[in-house]
């Protein structure tokens, strides 16, 4: 059986800040099981990266409303037969527990973080190429030079700040993509274009493809239309160009 490769495209600002947290803090987590200095080093600039993304916009308040949004959608399937009743009331249940949490938590996300001297000295130097050298940083190299139960005890604790919008930002993404199914189609000549419905905004557009394929797909789209093009690179000079061949994929757009 053929590995699927999926690629994933969102539509929308929203969409697209979710699934960069996401993929940040799936980094954070895998770096976080390496003990090593240099895995310390790889978890804490994704740490940084996610407080830079925290400190641009007031996403507690879009991941509520998307929470809201949510369970006020779901809710109208409770009278529907053939809806799983159980799972359904799981999931309320999860909508309804992760935005009580988010609530509770008052203020901005990780605030005592954003106003930490030394992650903020870091952050600052961290935007210098090998700004982070331990010349640059004694205070930094000294932390790095502590056990590993010292580092990775301090760098769960502070990834422990968005513990309950991370999980909530992973509910929603789950919700988006379990919102339809995939559907086999065919890029001819490596090239695939369907017209959206702008009364029902699509949010995500997800791709999944055969391993096997020697192409990637590169998606581009907005509220009318998703145009789905297969790349090959070439084997002298890894130039990118449009495949000639007729390519079969299956293709979601999620709408919820």
């Amino acid at each position: 059986m053929d590995t699927k490769i999926i690629y994933e495209q969102p539509l929308n600002e929203r969409i697209r800040v979710l699934l960069r947290l996401e993929f940040l803090f799936a980094q954070a987590a895998q770096h976080l099981h390496d003990d090593s200095q240099w895995g310390s080093r790889n978890t804490l600039n994704s740490l940084l990266e996610i407080l830079s993304i925290f400190g641009r916009t007031d996403l507690k308040t879009e991941v509520l409303k998307e929470l809201e949004r949510h369970s006020m959608t779901l809710a109208k399937l409770e009278p529907n037969p053939d809806i799983d009743q159980s799972r359904l009331k799981q999931i309320l249940s999860e909508l309804e527990k992760l935005g009580g949490e988010l609530h509770k938590s008052g203020g901005p996300i990780a605030a005592a973080l954003k106003e930490n001297e030394f992650l903020s000295s870091i952050q600052q130097r961290g935007a210098i190429p090998g700004g982070t050298c331990d010349f640059d940083l004694p205070g930094y190299h000294f932390w790095l030079q502590q056990p590993a139960k010292r580092r990775t005890r301090d760098l769960a604790a502070w990834l422990g700040h968005f513990e309950n919008i991370a999980q909530a930002i992973k509910l929603i993404l789950r919700l988006i993509r379990e919102s339809t199914c995939f559907k086999s189609v065919t890029a001819e000549s490596g090239f695939y274009q369907i017209t959206l419905d702008p009364n029902h905004p699509c949010q995500l557009v997800r791709v999944a493809v055969d391993d096997t394929i020697p192409c990637y797909a590169e998606i581009s789209g907005g509220r009318h239309r998703v145009t789905v093009r297969f790349m090959e690179l070439s084997k002298q000079d890894s130039h990118a160009k449009q495949a000639v061949r007729n390519v079969s994929f299956d293709l979601e757009c999620c709408v919820i």
